[in-house]
Order: structure tokens, then C-alpha cells, then sequence
């Protein structure tokens, strides 16, 4: 579906940002040393070809698709080779040490002097400048730098990373997504950049915009094993069934309540709960607990009762009744469950495809189903170097970059700044919560006009989530509502009435996008399927996102990321080896899918102005999320090997964890990825007479090791300790939490907290852009909008309504 050729000359911290266009219709040159890249020494592998550059798993999962180029970048000659391929490129993406390409005369500058229209991206820890570019991190750090980690493990323990790297993975995308907006203003300007993603900023959007409660006076959000500690809130999103787990989403307010109200209905048919247990206030109970007219313990005994009674059934019953009753119950499942779900095979999601000398590997399919142009994914990941002679002998004339008349007028006829990279694209948002917005909020970002329609008929839920202002619930209040819904344009319609058919068709055809989430077929009821939509705007794109796409047996499921997170395999595997699993934090796949959704929005986008269709996209966040788990299902299709909790240990590194620091629930990460980093470090705590020591050795003295380390950082505040060891090129970071995260100087100068303006707060704090450019600035400009803030400038500066059209929509009461 895209018409570019892509460079990567990342390894496994950008490998899937290359997988991802490729799979997009990319042609994606893989370029590695003659000894293969580093991703082919990163496990797991196919058992008994360990250390294979052939075999590794990994490899595979981040690979397929592209063709392998052998090129040594110290060497002149192969220098000026890269050169002549990057004069026939339209991206290229590399994962080196901020100023490592520069060096090596194959830096952003130089590149550009080959070939102006290059959008050169680069995926760093930390990013390209800033306090910290230089520092030393591996996916420990990050997640600690991030606080991701300081959300997820157990309250009694040293906080956790998620398994399978997940931090760089996170970057990846962001770095394939912002590539494709750099590409989008290219045809405008004619010109590439240089596009710089932080992995810090990127995985932040895995907190659920917990990093805004020390902004927001709101308590911090604290980890706890299978669920989360928020102010006097204990959320329990890990339940006992009688044969393993499921995860029970028991909330509060007018979008989640109702789901909490059903379950105990069934709970009291069952006989398992009191009669009195059918007055809960399951709309106002937040409140209610912060004004003192609910104990706070009187939510732990809901959740008991809750937890009591699904410990009588089974998961698949549980599961059974959820999909008849509209519950929020879904199993806990490990990887194996998830390979063999009747729900991929009836959407035919996984792609069987010869690979490394076997007859068969199973893939993880496409993030998104495209009507018109369907992703072909076939094609096994190459050997070093397999392609070097094909693709040096296409080596010709340098890209021709053509510009766009009709995207510059339609950017300077649009409604946000016209030098904004995505000032040409106007979206109609129908999305809510986390998953859908988080992507159009991405776009917005990069000036897509927006336009966001709700109802107070029907709250959106985000507006009932913490943080809020000062700690006090209320619709406009809520951090991950303004966090999400920032520089959109927000109208109030109510679609259940028949007259507001007429004014959405007439958004419509301002469009070129409309996005929603809501049950499977819902617009379709109300005569807006996409079909419908097409009549009126024959090039429309539209895409659904909801959490197992539009077909198969799971596809009536209601629910959030955090039952997409427990049912696509990341929560198991999440924990220590000896406990329960401990469970990625809060709705995980709600903060992986926005970032497809957001490249599949693009290259449909592209795939229309090359050739002047729309298509209809359905996104299941559960299948796009895949992504990040492919290497354990390639693992247990190999090696029918499932993923073990290993607590912050890691297969190749040692030391490799979690240590407490001065203070009350005060860590600091620290990883040794090689001999000098860990001699380097010996130096720093004073354990020289242990420096020589290889990584088997400090593996067998693990805890003895461990302990030495303790003994020198709980003496030490842990920033201050970061600091000393980063000094001495040792990875290492506090374990953020959202104080630290505010006071982060990387953060600051990155810009990445933003104060705006706000419709009845003056100003609310939102997080900025995962990433920056080099000629192009974002254009966050405003937080989420309030009920119907934006209603006559969308209907009077954007449709071009008069007052009696505007009177007679108020009348009808399609106007909120």
C-alpha cells in the first residue's frame, strides 16, 4: 500500500519500526554488518541453534518482509555506498548513539546533502540531545525512566519491567508513525528531515497519564499485584477463577458503572451476593467515597464479593456469561491460549510462512484489515546480506520528490496553522477512552484538524478517571481525558436522534477520515456503516477500532485495554517466579494499538492520494498489540516454549534489576550489558575484588551480588545515585514516579509536559509529542475540549451553517 523504499539501519531497538511499513507495502532494505545485526544475537532462538545469527526468534519477529543488505559502515567504501542507496530512498531509520552516524560522515546533515527529500529517523533512549542523549539504557532503564516500572509488580517488591523489551518496541512504532507524518509533509514541501524519537517519552503513554498527577495535585498512582493503588483506591484487575485467573474490571461512573450493576444482578440470580448488594451507587461511588459518604473499605468488599464468586466458575464460564451479559470477565491467558483461540483462526490473523530451514513459522498477521489495499505478509525474514547484490545494482538515479498543489491548498484552506505536517488532514473522532483517541490525538499533535463528537447522554468514560484537578472528580477534571482529547475540536450531538443523520454526512463530506470505536456494527444500526458514508464521500477512509475487531466469536466482547491486556498474553508472563502473576499495568493494549491505528491511518491516507480510494480499515487492538508479543509466539510455535515470570532478571545480562534507595518505595534500575560496564560499577559501589567476574559468574552469585549493590544505593537518594553511575557508563535510572518525572531536566528540555489552554480550568496540563523534528513543530495548542466548546466553529466555520440551520438542530435536540 505505500509507495516508498525505506532504509533500516537499526537493530533490535528500531527493527520494528522498518517491520511495520513493511508490512504497510514498504519496500524495506534491512542494511547490517557483514556479521549480521545485532537483533540476530538476541533470543530466544530455536532450540538447539542458540547464538545462530540464522535463529533467533527475535530476528524473525522484527524482519520479515525486508530484504538484508551487508554493508560495514566504518569502511570508506561501503560508506559511499550507503550514500548512493540513500539517494534512492524516501526514509531511512537508524538505533546508533546520538552523533555515531555523524561520525561516521553518514549523519542527518549528510544524508540530506545526498538527498533533500530524506526523512532520516532516529530511535535513541532518551533522544538526540538533552541531559541525558548520552546515557547509557537498556529496556530496564527505560522502563524505569519512563515509570512504567514503577506502576507494575508488587507493592512488597522492587517494581517490574515487562518482559520482551517492550520499552524500545514502544519507540519503534512512534519512529514508524512519525516517519509517515515527516513523509506526508515532504509532499508539500518537497523536503525530508530529521525525525528524533525518545523511548522515554514514547512508553510514558503506557501510564495511563499517571505522569500528570504530581501536576495535577492527585495522588501517585502505585503498583500492586494484579491491579493498582490510587489515593484510597485499591483496583483489583486480577480475580481467582476455579481453574487460573481472569481479570474483572469493577468500576464506577456513568460509562463503566453499568457493567459492575449487570454483574451483580447475575451474581444475586446465582446466589452470590446479599440483597443489599443490588444498591451499590455504581455512578457516583467515586464521589462518594471522596465526599465521606462511602467508607473507602466499602470498594474492597465489592471487589471480594466479586472475587469470591468467580472463584466458584470456570474461566470459559465466566467468559460465556460475559459475552451473553455484557460483563467485563475475561480469562487470563498465557500465549499457548492465545495461538489457539478460535478467535485468530476464524479471522484467519495468523501467517504461516517458511522460515530459517522450517516448513512453517507462525506469525502474528496484520495490525489493521484494509478494505482495498490488504497487507500482504509473506515473506520470511532474510539471511545476512541475502539481498546485496539485487539491491546495489537498482542503485541508479537519486528519489524525484514531487510535490502536491492540491495537499498545500487544502493545508492553507484548513483550519490549524498551514506549516503544521498535518495541516491538510481533517478527521471526524468518534472514538473514546484511551485506545481510538490516543492515535487521533497523535494527529492532532501534528495539526490534523479533529473534530471529537460526544454526548452528555452518555459519558465518556476517560472524563471519570484519575487524575483529576486538585484530586476532585468532575467531567472536565480528568487528566487522561485532556491527555488524550488535547488540540481536538469538540462538538455535543446527540445520534440517536434522526435529524443529527443529516448534519454527520455533512461531516462527512468535510472529511477525509472518520474514526470510532463502538460496539462492532453500532453505526451500522444507526445507517452510518461505512458503506453509508461512502455514498456521500466516495474516497471516505474510515477505520474501527474496538478491542477484537468487527468479526469472530469474540467481537460482541465489551471491554477495555485492560481485558485486551489479560487476554492477548502479556499479563502472565508479567511477574516473580514464585507469586501470582503480577500483570502488565492497567488497559496495556490501549496504549500499544493507538500507534498502529495512527500508521494505518497514514498509509491510507497515502494509499488515496496515489490513487484516489478510500477504504474501510477494521483495527482489533487485541491483533495489533500481537506485534509486542511476537517473539514468545514464534517461541511457542517453535519450541512450544512459553515465556517464564522471571521478575527483572534477564536471559543475557547480570547484574539486572530493581534495588532500593534512600527513602520510602525508592528504587533505582541498574543492568550490565557487558564486562566493563559491570567492572565500571564494581568501581562505583567499591566491589573491585569482585570486577573480573564474567556474566556466569555474577550469575551465580547473583544474590550476593544483588545484596552489594543494596548495601550502596539505599544509602543514596536515588537520582543522585543515577547520576553517579551513568557518570562511571553504567545504565541506570530512578524508578520514576510522576514528581521525579516532573523534575526530570531530559523531560524539560525535551519539552515534554505542556501547560495549556483549557475551556473552564484556564489551563490543564497534558504530555507533549513522543517525538520531534527538525523543521517541523507540533502544534499542541489547547487541552480537551469541553462539552461542545467547538460547536459553532465546527458548524459555522467549517460546514458553513447559518443560524437557522444552527436553530433548528438546537430544536430538534441534536445539540447537546
Amino acid at each position: 500500500m505505500l509507495g516508498c523504499r525505506v532504509l533500516d539501519l537499526s537493530d533490535h531497538r528500531g527493527q520494528m519500526a522498518g517491520a511495520l511499513l513493511a508490512d504497510l507495502g514498504a519496500d524495506v532494505i534491512l542494511v547490517e554488518p557483514p556479521g549480521g545485526s545485532a537483533a540476530r544475537a538476541v533470543g530466544p532462538f530455536v532450540a538447539g541453534r542458540e547464538g545462530d545469527p540464522e535463529a533467533s526468534l527475535w530476528f524473525w519477529s522484527y524482519n520479515r518482509g525486508k530484504r538484508s543488505v551487508a554493508l560495514d559502515l566504518d569502511d570508506p567504501g561501503d560508506q559511499q555506498r550507503m550514500r548512493d542507496l540513500a539517494a534512492t530512498a524516501d526514509v531511512l531509520i537508524e538505533s546508533d548513539a546520538p552523533g555515531a552516524m555523524a561520525a561516521r560522515g553518514l549523519g542527518p546533515s549528510d544524508m540530506a546533502d545526498v538527498n533533500p527529500g530524506l526523512v532520516y529517523t532516529s530511535v535513541t533512549a532518551f533522544g538526540q540531545s538533552g541531559p541525558k542523549a548520552d546515557w547509557a539504557a537498556t529496556d530496564l532503564i527505560v522502563s524505569a525512566a519512563s515509570m512504567l516500572s514503577n506502576v507494575v509488580g508488587d507493592e512488597d517488591r522492587p517494581p517490574l519491567r515487562i518482559p520482551l523489551d517492550q520499552c524500545f518496541l514502544h519507540a519503534s512504532a512512534e519512529a514508524a508513525v512519525a516517519s509517515l507524518i515527516a513523509l506526508r509533509e515532504r509532499k508539500r514541501s518537497g523536503l525530508g528531515q530529521h525525525v528524533d524519537v525518545s523511548a522515554q517519552q514514547a512508553v510514558t503513554q503506557a501510564t495511563q497519564s499517571a505522569t500528570l498527577c504530581h501536576l495535577y495535585n492527585s495522588p501517585e498512582l502505585l503498583r500492586m499485584s494484579g491491579g493498582a493503588r490510587l489515593g484510597p483506591f485499591r483496583v483489583r484487575l486480577r480475580s481467582p477463577a476455579s481453574d487460573g485467573y481472569v481479570s474483572a474490571t469493577i468500576l464506577f461512573g456513568e460509562s463503566i458503572g453499568p457493567f459492575g450493576a449487570r454483574l451483580f444482578e447475575w451474581m444475586h440470580s446465582e446466589g452470590g451476593c446479599a440483597d443489599s448488594d443490588l444498591e451499590i451507587d455504581w455512578i457516583n461511588f467515586v464521589e462518594g467515597v471522596i465526599t465521606g459518604r462511602i467508607p473507602p473499605t466499602e470498594y474492597e468488599r465489592i471487589q471480594q464479593v466479586a472475587a469470591d464468586f468467580t472463584a466458584t466458575r470456570t474461566k470459559a464460564e465466566l467468559l460465556e456469561v460475559a459475552l451473553d451479559k455484557r460483563l467485563l470477565i475475561v480469562p487470563i491467558t498465557t500465549v499457548a491460549d492465545v495461538v489457539e483461540a478460535p478467535q485468530y483462526a476464524e479471522r484467519n490473523f495468523w501467517r504461516d510462512i517458511p522460515t530459517g530451514g522450517l516448513d512453517s513459522v507462525r506469525y502474528p498477521g496484520p495490525c489493521a484489515r484494509f478494505s482495498a489495499a490488504p497487507l500482504d505478509i509473506s515473506t520470511p525474514p532474510p539471511t545476512v546480506g541475502q539481498h546485496t547484490d539485487e539491491v546495489l545494482a537498482e542503485v541508479g538515479a537519486p528519489v524525484s520528490v514531487a510535490t502536491s498543489e492540491g495537499l498545500v491548498a487544502a493545508a492553507a484552506a484548513g483550519h490549524r496553522d498551514p506549516a503544521l505536517p498535518l495541516a491538510d488532514v481533517k478527521i471526524l473522532d468518534f472514538m473514546w477512552v484511551m485506545a481510538g483517541p490516543g492515535s487521533t490525538r497523535e494527529l492532532a499533535d501534528w495539526g490534523a484538524t479533529v473534530v471529537r463528537v460526544e454526548s452528555t447522554h452518555k459519558v465518556e468514560a476517560a472524563r471519570t478517571i484519575q487524575p483529576f484537578l486538585n484530586d476532585e472528580a468532575g467531567a472536565e477534571n480528568g487528566g487522561l481525558y485532556q491527555n488524550m482529547n488535547a488540540s481536538k475540536l469538540g462538538i455535543t450531538i446527540d445520534i440517536s436522534k434522526p435529524e443529527s443523520r443529516d448534519l454527520i454526512l455533512d461531516l462527512v463530506r468535510w472529511a477525509d477520515v472518520v474514526t470510532e470505536s463502538f460496539s462492532p456494527h453500532a453505526l451500522a444500526d444507526l445507517n452510518l456503516s461505512y458503506d453509508d458514508l461512502r455514498v456521500v464521500k466516495p474516497d471516505i477512509i474510515m477505520a474501527s477500532s474496538c478491542l477484537f475487531g468487527q468479526s469472530g466469536p469474540l467481537s460482541s466482547l465489551a471491554g477495555f485495554g485492560t481485558m485486551g491486556a489479560s487476554m492477548s498474553g502479556f499479563y502472565e508472563m508479567t511477574g516473580w517466579p514464585d507469586r501470582d502473576p503480577a500483570g502488565v499495568f492497567g488497559a496495556y493494549t490501549d496504549y500499544v494499538s493507538p500507534k498502529f491505528l495512527s500508521a494505518a491511518l497514514l498509509a491510507a491516507l497515502d494509499h488515496r492520494d496515489r490513487t484516489g480510494e478510500g477504504q474501510y480499515i477494521d483495527l482489533s487492538q487485541a491483533e495489533s498489540s500481537m506485534t509486542f508479543l511476537a517473539p514468545a509466539v514464534l517461541d511457542y510455535d517453535v519450541n512450544a516454549h512459553l515465556p517464564d515470570k522471571m521478575g527483572n532478571d534477564h536471559p543475557a545480562m547480570s547484574p539486572h534489576g530493581v534495588f532500593a534507595s534512600a527513602g520510602d518505595d525508592r528504587w533505582i534500575a541498574v543492568a550490565c550489558e557487558n564486562d566493563d560496564q559491570w567492572a565500571g560499577l564494581c568501581g562505583v559501589i567499591g566491589a573491585d575484588d569482585v570486577a573480573g567476574l564474567g556474566v556466569e559468574e555474577r550469575r551465580e552469585r547473583a544474590t550476593e551480588i544483588a545484596d552489594r549493590i543494596t548495601a550502596w544505593t539505599s544509602e543514596r537518594d536515588n537520582v543522585e545515585a543515577h547520576v553517579e553511575l551513568q557518570a562511571a557508563g553504567v545504565p541506570a535510572h530512578a524508578v520514576a514516579n510522576s514528581e521525579v518525572m516532573t523534575n526530570d531536566p531530559q523531560l524539560a528540555h525535551r519539552n515534554h509536559f505542556r501547560n495549556v489552554p483549557h475551556g473552564i480550568n484556564e489551563t490543564m496540563w497534558v504530555e507533549g509529542a513522543r517525538f520531534a523534528m527538525s523543521r517541523s513543530s507540533d502544534g499542541i495548542d489547547h487541552a480537551g475540549p469541553t462539552y461542545g466548546e467547538h460547536t459553532f466553529v465546527v458548524l459555522e466555520q467549517l460546514l458553513g451553517y447559518d443560524q437557522d440551520q444552527i436553530s433548528e438542530l438546537a430544536v430538534a435536540g441534536v445539540l447537546e
